[in-house]
């Protein structure tokens, strides 16, 4: 009898099953050469002794660890955190366990102590999911040479070179202003994100180049900056309304700051759509519920994570093959959601 406090192991099932630890191994490892009988009668007595397989002996024979790096930063902020949030599900779902690592801040470029500590765990493959901003990806440009697992980015611009998974800000940033042009505004506004970030410099970029397209100017005026929060959202629009007051429209580069925006806009006696129409980005769970209810831009943070996981999950198993990887490049559409803040009733 096996002392309760003891540690149950492979050689006691095999002994309690009368044959072999290599046995017992092919059973764990799902292997067809092992007769039916054999399986039952091996699989009954784990599951009586309550025998859990050790995953640092699996991994030391199968020459993996199943553990993903993962390096990110402000998680304070919510693009990230719900992007976590789908690399968590999706690596759960795909059999792979988490090691995090988050930045202390987005500008740093010292990356080589992120990448050792995970390479000294033996993961299988580095999601980097922090967001591109000012010159923090500078050392990409200069090569990874010396990583020997496979790497996937998560929400920077695209580079033939690396495997980068993101979403379409650019397209975002022309869906929303389109659909302001199409509600007949003429003179849109757009208050930006912290423009050293790369995802609100696309959007910027996307709502000029609709305005552009529609022959319509786009001033300095039209456009100031905020730093994605709430508080930001309503400095910048007051300022706005100064630089821009024949504004009838305004894109706002997410959520947060359009909730500031609907704020200031009630306070100042505006109706929302009928002065001015607002769309924001993102999608917040929230933002159904704000007043009026907020159209705005739905980027799927959560199968942001997700894919990139997928993606990174298939380089490891070519990786595992010896076979060469070849980076690939994900860009995923956002979608236009319509909702009172935008359309006027006829």
């Amino acid at each position: 009898m096996i002392p309760q406090n003891r540690r149950i192991t492979i050689k006691h099932v095999a002994k309690e099953a009368g044959v072999s630890t290599q046995t017992i191994s092919r059973v764990i490892n799902g292997r067809p050469d092992v007769s039916p009988e054999t399986r039952q009668r091996v699989l009954d007595i784990i599951s009586k002794l309550g025998y859990q397989p050790s995953e640092l002996a699996r991994s030391l024979i199968q020459r993996r660890s199943c553990t993903l790096g993962v390096v990110t930063a402000g998680l304070k902020y919510i693009g990230p955190s719900r992007t976590l949030n789908g690399i968590t599900t999706k690596a759960e779902e795909l059999g792979y366990a988490l090691l995090l690592k988050e930045l202390p801040g987005f500008s740093s470029n010292e990356i080589q102590p992120q990448l050792q500590f995970l390479l000294a765990r033996h993961i299988d493959g580095i999601l980097w999911a922090v967001p591109e901003i000012g010159n923090n990806r500078d050392w990409v440009k200069e090569g990874l040479t010396g990583i020997p697992v496979p790497i996937v980015y998560l929400t920077m611009q695209i580079h033939p070179d690396v495997s980068v998974v993101t979403i379409d800000n650019h397209i975002g940033g022309e869906i929303a202003t389109r659909h302001l042009l199409e509600q007949g505004r003429h003179r849109i506004g757009h208050i930006s994100g912290p423009m050293d970030w790369w995802e609100a410099r696309q959007r910027n970029q996307g709502w000029q180049d609709t305005l552009k397209k529609a022959g319509l100017p786009v001033t300095e005026a039209s456009c100031v900056e905020g730093n994605w929060s709430s508080s930001s959202g309503e400095g910048a629009f007051q300022q706005l309304l100064h630089s821009y007051p024949d504004m009838d429209a305004v894109f706002v580069a997410n959520d947060q700051m359009a909730l500031s925006v609907l704020k200031v806009a009630h306070r100042l006696g505006m109706n929302i759509p009928r002065d001015l129409s607002v769309v924001g980005f993102d999608n917040l769970s929230e933002s159904a519920f704000f007043w009026p209810a907020l159209t705005t831009i739905n980027q799927n943070q959560l199968e942001l994570g997700g894919q990139a996981v997928q993606e990174l999950v298939n380089q490891i198993e070519v990786f595992q093959r010896n076979e060469e990887v070849t980076p690939r490049n994900i860009l995923l559409s956002p979608e236009l959601i319509v909702r009172e803040s935008s359309v006027v009733e006829k």
